[in-house]
């Protein structure tokens, strides 16, 4: 028989029990669909985090208190208030470091934020003009923290969409009016653009306010959180990494770099890290998904069992016809083959569905892998070999004689 008559004829044997198809194809259905909708799911949350660290600055540098490897600097314990605004003052000074445009001290705390009668809890960050520049923050309302705010340590914030939202309500211009932070009242004289996000990665969930301030009234410190940096170009990251870590090193009058009290992270060190951990999360996500298929696999080979049980005597009626082996397994491969390639595109088809689905409901970017859509389908056909081999090879193995006789 042709290859085309044995399509032909499995098409229809399939067709006369259209339940039991439909039954045997749901475990390849289900299985391709999650595969692609939590593979889609973790792309997307990967890109999405790409983008939050990405929109935090371009060409970052972040020098925190405390030792870590980093570049040509490797640190080892350290104390948590090793920076100082002088540390600070002195980057920015220096004749020996050629690679940084802009610096910004930062410290960062949670707080119980008041307005009238709605409250929140939100970061405050203490900060400079600089800020603004090295993190790429625009002002959709009002101002930023100016040099005088910060030399006059004005009771001044700048507070992002989100608290305008939880303070004020939806559609509320907030600036001008007063919130209480701790025991003082500020004024706000801005509100920032949105820049989205959500948990710790929401920058619209944010209130800035002059660096004196923060440090002073609000935690009673004098040390920084950190100090972050812009360098010229992405070309230059690993000179200023280089340029700012000995220099630091020389300041705080560390002979050892393994004994440095700061560590340095770039924007890739952080964006390298995140992406292998959502990556992770991925192949995770995927391999549960799979295990699914397998589970289709067998329902697939039990249903092929059934319809050998149930087609002996057809089978030895063409054996004792001609029909060779080959062409018995072939016919059963075949229809294996076909229940579960159609099963994976049906899957395919409601994976992409579910994917849409879960991006607009988690406001997510949706992310569909190509590569992950062809695996799928090569799986389930592949899967319609495996699985469909062991039954096509006990119904070749039947003796006509037997087979005829069979009841």
């Amino acid at each position: 028989m042709e290859f085309t008559e044995l399509l032909l004829e499995s098409l229809g044997t399939l067709t006369l029990n259209k339940l039991r198809t439909g039954l045997a194809m749901l475990g390849i259905v289900i299985g391709i669909g999650s595969v692609i909708a939590l593979i889609s799911l973790g792309q997307s949350s990967q890109r999405m985090i790409e983008s939050q660290i990405q929109s935090l600055g371009s060409n970052l540098l972040t020098v925190s208190p405390g030792a870590q490897n980093s570049g040509a600097v490797r640190g080892a314990a350290g104390s948590a208030t090793s920076l100082t605004n002088a540390d600070a003052e002195a980057i920015k000074n220096s004749t020996s470091i050629t690679t940084i445009r802009n610096v910004s001290p930062e410290v960062t705390t949670r707080q119980q934020v008041i307005a009238g009668r709605n409250n929140t809890n939100t970061q405050v960050v203490g900060v400079t003009p600089a800020y603004a520049e090295v993190h790429k923050i625009s002002v959709d309302t009002g101002a930023f923290i100016s040099e005088q705010d910060v030399s006059s340590s004005k009771k001044v914030v700048v507070i992002g969409p989100q608290v305008a939202t939880d303070l004020f309500g939806e559609g509320v211009n907030p600036v001008g009016q007063t919130l209480r932070i701790k025991n003082g009242t500020f004024t706000i004289i801005g509100v920032t653009a949105s820049k989205g996000g959500s948990g710790f990665f929401n920058q619209d969930d944010i209130i800035f306010a002059p660096l004196p301030v923060v440090q002073k009234q609000i935690m009673g410190v004098t040390s920084l959180g950190s100090i972050a940096l812009e360098a010229n170009s992405a070309e230059v990251m690993t000179q200023a990494q280089d340029e700012v870590g000995y220099f630091l090193l020389e300041r705080h009058k560390i002979s050892d770099p393994t004994a440095a009290d700061f560590s340095i992270f770039s924007q890739n060190d952080i964006l390298s890290t995140a992406t292998q951990a959502t990556g992770t999360f991925t192949a995770l996500l995927g391999g549960i998904a799979a295990i699914s298929l397998l589970v289709g696999g067998i329902g697939i080979m039990n249903i092929m069992l059934v319809t050998v049980t149930e087609r002996t005597r057809e089978i030895g009626l063409r054996k004792a016809l001609g029909a060779k082996k080959k062409t018995v397994i072939t016919q059963f491969l075949i229809e294996a083959i076909v229940l579960t390639f159609i099963g994976g595109l049906i899957g395919v088809g409601i994976g992409i569905g579910a994917s849409l689905l879960l991006s607009s409901i988690l406001s997510l970017p949706f992310a569909l892998s190509l590569p992950s859509i062809g695996l799928a389908i090569g799986v389930s056909g592949a899967t319609g070999v495996i699985f469909g081999w062991y039954p096509a090879q006990k119904a070749a193995s039947l003796q006509p004689i037997e087979a005829l006789r069979y009841e």
